[in-house]
């Protein structure tokens, strides 16, 4: 049996989910901000991190943006097989609940429609970045992944080979982390992706800041890598954005196949308001 889901309510699923994102911290992002205070060990990081979870309870309180950026929206999408979208198209749909909810959000519109010459602000924060997935089933997944840029210019690729192996990942996921710094609002999310190909590996890396900052890699071996790593970004003295020992409140990995010849490794950065919606209709 296919089920029919009408295009205006994912228009008006997507706007709220936007408005969501921007306003209300996900909890397991403010949980772990908590512990970061509790363990930090700098006077200066604390007073940071009281800043940091302060403001996160005000634009909760209030309905305001965590952040003045708004980001670029990504919006990750699983369409079952036997979903039909009446009224319109998908992305279409998807394009005009973002233009809707950042105007009635009054959300910072942050998407220019040519990105050399003339820079020109679409007005309305569209287009989004939508990848879709068909996948078994009638229900039709929407995760709204509001991205700023702050973190995502100082987030990286590298190409590696198979003899980098581990030590080799750490290494480039180090390099890229220390050349970020503190310029990307700590402490951070970390995403990950391993394999795939260069374009594959940057899209895991984004998806795997919507997984839960509490929640590691069903894979042990990876599992392990993240705490390590997580370990090793703690141990730089970046700190919360003047120092201190909470760095990063997670390293998630997403990994894929890949060729026999390649280590793609892509880092995804995300400042402290990891922000993200979800919708199962």
């Amino acid at each position: 049996m296919v089920r029919t889901i009408q295009a205006e309510t994912i228009t008006q699923e997507v706007a709220q989910m936007c408005k969501e994102a921007a306003y209300y911290l996900p909890g397991d992002v403010f949980a772990a901000l908590e512990r970061g205070r509790l363990s930090e060990q700098s006077p200066v990081g604390r007073d940071v991190l009281d800043q940091i979870i302060q403001n996160a309870k005000i634009a909760k309180a209030e309905d305001r943006p965590i952040c003045q950026d708004t980001g670029m929206t990504i919006v990750f999408v699983e369409l079952g097989q036997d979903v039909h979208i009446e009224g319109g198209n998908l992305n279409d749909a998807i394009n005009a609940g973002v233009a809707k909810g950042y105007t009635e959000g009054y959300l910072r519109k942050s998407v220019v429609e040519e990105p050399l010459f003339n820079r020109k602000n679409t007005g309305n924060n569209t287009p989004a970045v939508i990848y879709t997935e068909v996948v078994p089933g009638d229900k039709l997944t929407i995760q709204v992944e509001p991205k700023g840029f702050g973190s995502e210019n100082k987030s990286g690729l590298k190409m590696l080979v198979p003899a980098d192996g581990v030590k080799g990942v750490k290494k480039a996921v180090m390099e890229i982390i220390l050349h970020a710094s503190c310029n990307p609002c700590p402490p951070m999310v970390v995403g990950i992706g391993i394999g795939g190909t260069m374009d594959r590996a940057a899209v895991m890396s984004k998806k795997a800041l919507l997984r839960p900052t509490n929640v590691r890699n069903p894979h042990p071996e990876y599992a392990k890598l993240e705490e390590e790593l997580l370990e090793m970004i703690n141990q730089t003295g970046i700190g919360p954005q003047l120092g201190g020992t909470t760095s990063a409140l997670a390293v998630n990995i997403e990994w894929g196949p890949t060729h026999i010849a390649g280590l793609p490794v892509a880092v995804t950065i995300c400042c402290h308001a990891c922000r993200h919606s979800k919708r199962v209709l």
